[in-house]
């Protein structure tokens, strides 16, 4: 028993030293200096983080980390530097909180402990890139301050019971892993759409039409999953986001076939093979806004599904403008149809009735 509990300290510290290294390393290097905890005889190893230079170097840490922590882009970029330090530095930890056992044990500690550590670091850092497609300030605060909660909540909850402190560890990294796909997907489209941003050219040079025809191996990967060979009308490269016909942060194009009015296409990749979606825009409402990142176009039914948006980056934006004309004018035609219901259509928020 006593084993368990020096390694659920050991791990849990690693875990919460992922989302605050230097918070958990000032706050526990206090609690022991002041005498507010007494360390059992198999956790002397941590009476070090006591000493007055290591909280004094921590708690200026975190005092930097506490406003760089703040503000969009910035906390990225601290991040990113920390994807090194911070599971190094719960890797320390774990090995600390052992003490003198066998040096196979303190090495499974140190990697379990930076390796949960890299989780949680993941997390946190993944979520700030997604919070960022947003150029508001108040998402990163929230969220620094509850990474900086759930931290001082964790130590308090390892203070009263290391086992139960571990089991929301083990529990918080498995819906890490579990989630870890869309996180990738999520950091890796909003870093791209950040990195479009930067080489967007003005207004004057940028692609005024959709294109017309999709590159080639985007073309063959349509027409093996589509039988028909009707020619391509216009297309654009996208991102899905969440809707009720694709999963968010699927890079692919949208495809609109010249022979099937009425439906438009998304074709597409993930890490298990080709997506492809057909969208029926009959009766629906489209509508184009435009983000800090990127702008995106939205399709959805009047009873509220299936409803799906993709979004495109800021290069794009007078061809996805263009695309949005040319769906109302698709839809112009469908609404002429026998007791086809009339769509509706919006450009950056005003809407358009489109009638019959």
């Amino acid at each position: 028993m006593e084993i368990l509990n020096t390694l659920a300290v050991a791990l849990s510290l690693g875990t919460l030293a992922g989302l605050n290294l230097y918070l958990t390393v000032f706050v526990t290097g206090l609690a022991l200096r002041l005498d507010w905890v007494a360390l059992p005889a198999p956790l002397q190893g941590l009476e070090v983080l006591g000493h007055p230079v290591i909280i004094a170097v921590a708690g200026v840490l975190y005092l930097i980390e506490f406003f760089a922590d703040k503000i969009p882009w910035i906390d990225t970029a601290w991040d990113a530097v920390h994807t090194f330090i911070r599971p190094v530095g719960a890797a320390a930890l774990a090995v600390a909180a052992i003490g003198d056992a066998h040096p196979v044990f303190e090495i499974v500690a140190g990697l379990l402990g930076g390796g949960m550590a890299f989780s949680t670091h993941a997390a946190k850092a993944g979520t700030r890139v997604m919070a960022n497609a947003s150029p508001e300030p108040f998402s990163n605060i929230g969220l620094s301050l509850a990474e900086d909660g759930l931290v001082l909540g964790g130590l308090g909850l390892l203070v009263w019971n290391p086992l139960a402190a571990l089991i929301c560890a083990v529990l918080a990294v498995g819906a890490v892993l579990w989630f870890l796909p869309r996180i990738v997907r999520g950091v890796r489209a909003n870093l791209w759409f950040a990195w479009r941003k930067l080489k967007s050219p003005p207004d004057s040079e940028k692609l005024a039409e959709p294109l017309s025809k999709l590159p080639e191996r985007w073309d063959a990967l349509l027409r093996r999953m589509h039988s028909s060979k009707s020619p391509i009308e216009w297309t654009l490269p996208c991102v899905s986001r969440k809707g009720d016909k694709l999963p968010a942060n699927v890079f692919g194009w949208i495809v609109s076939l010249s022979e099937e009015p009425g439906e438009i296409y998304f074709i597409g990749r993930t890490w298990s093979g080709g997506v492809l979606a057909a969208l029926d825009i009959r009766g629906a409402e489209v509508e184009l806004r435009d983000g800090f990142l990127a702008g995106w176009l939205e399709i959805r039914h009047r009873e509220g599904k299936p409803c799906q948006a993709f979004s495109f980056d800021q290069s794009l934006s007078k061809a996805a403008r263009e695309a949005a004309s040319r769906l109302m004018d698709d839809a112009r035609l469908v609404a002429r149809a026998p007791h086809s219901a009339v769509p509706m259509i919006s450009v950056s928020g005003d809407w358009t009735e489109v009638a019959g």
